[in-house]
């Protein structure tokens, strides 16, 4: 039963190549070539990435067209007294429009001041863990630091920064952290150092279902307990690669395909 599953993953793998990405948030870091381009529409393309797909193709162009296709110039100019009436507009779900104008305040403080997301990540980050949840921790706790200097900490900005010790399954932070750490087809591989091995799945309701499916979680409700044990699940499939699974398994349950 094992090697069955463990050759349907692998097929599964090998077929959602980038040929296979739309429709998909992923979509949008891969317009760019420069790596602080891609960072920072990847972090925010994953921000919104929840509900219904066709929505978040939506504001997600809305936002890359504000940023005018230049994400870094735009978070490096942005200033929130002069910037705010670009969003006024604009809101998504759990989101409002001021949350969306602080998000873009907090980037350029963090890039203003690290120059990058993943020098931020770095901080907190040791090799030594088994996993990344104490460093998305830290990660998730700073960027609600920063909100805290620019303006109010909403629940649209808590539900940006999910923290593991909440026990939110960081679906989203999970997902931005996939595509920066793993290097194939789909995701880029900027962020090096970090082991692959260390990521977690990022669970929404596709991947859960799947997962309760094929017996790789004997857990219910979505949580960070049960991102762990689907991740560790997958680590015996491919202990140092558990998340290159990811998107396959969500796709099969996004578009109602059969695993």
């Amino acid at each position: 039963m094992k090697e069955k599953l463990n050759k349907k993953l692998e097929e599964h793998y090998q077929y959602f190549d980038k040929t296979k990405i739309s429709p998909d948030p992923l979509e949008f870091p891969h317009r760019y070539t420069n790596v602080t381009d891609i960072e920072i529409s990847a972090f925010i393309s994953s921000i919104f990435a929840y509900g219904n797909i066709k929505q978040i193709m939506k504001i997600l162009s809305s936002l890359h067209r504000i940023m005018n296709d230049k994400p870094v110039e735009f978070v490096l100019k942005y200033s929130g007294k002069k910037g705010r009436h670009l969003f006024e507009n604009i809101k998504y779900r759990f989101y409002t429009s001021a949350d969306i104008a602080l998000l873009f305040d907090i980037l350029s403080l963090v890039y203003k001041q690290y120059g990058s997301l993943q020098k931020m990540f770095m901080e907190n980050y040791s090799e030594c863990e088994t996993s990344i949840k104490n460093a998305l921790e830290l990660f998730s706790l700073k960027l609600l630091g920063f909100a805290e200097e620019t303006g109010k900490v909403t629940s649209g900005i808590k539900f940006m920064f999910p923290l593991p010790s909440k026990g939110s399954t960081c679906k989203r932070m999970n997902l931005f952290l996939r595509w920066m750490i793993r290097n194939d087809e789909l995701d880029f591989g900027i962020w090096d150092q970090v082991k692959t091995s260390q990521l977690i799945i990022p669970v929404d309701t596709h991947v859960a279902k799947i997962s309760k499916e094929l017996k790789l979680t004997t857990l219910k409700n979505p949580t960070w307990k049960m991102a762990e044990q689907i991740t560790n699940k997958l680590k015996t499939f491919d202990f140092a690669d558990p998340v290159k699974y990811d998107f396959a398994i969500c796709h099969i349950g996004m578009r109602k395909l059969i695993f």
